[in-house]
């Protein structure tokens, strides 16, 4: 299998103004999408999708704070 074929993850900041914050995003393909869920990443600071895969790291004002 060539290396270049696999397919990763992507990782996409979001900030504010994406939450709630739900997979696909409006920016996502049509074509590629799956059924929205949203997803709770004020809490941790990151999230994944169960559906795609697709993480997310929060880069917002109440970005998470490690004790």
């Amino acid at each position: 299998m060539d290396d270049n074929a696999v397919r990763r993850p992507i990782c996409i900041e979001v900030t504010d103004k994406d939450l709630p914050l739900h997979c696909p995003t409006p920016a996502m393909a049509l074509w590629n999408s799956h059924p929205r869920v949203f997803l709770d990443i004020e809490r941790t600071g990151e999230a994944m999708c169960p559906y795609c895969g697709t993480r997310f790291s929060y880069q917002g004002e109440g970005r998470h704070q490690g004790h």
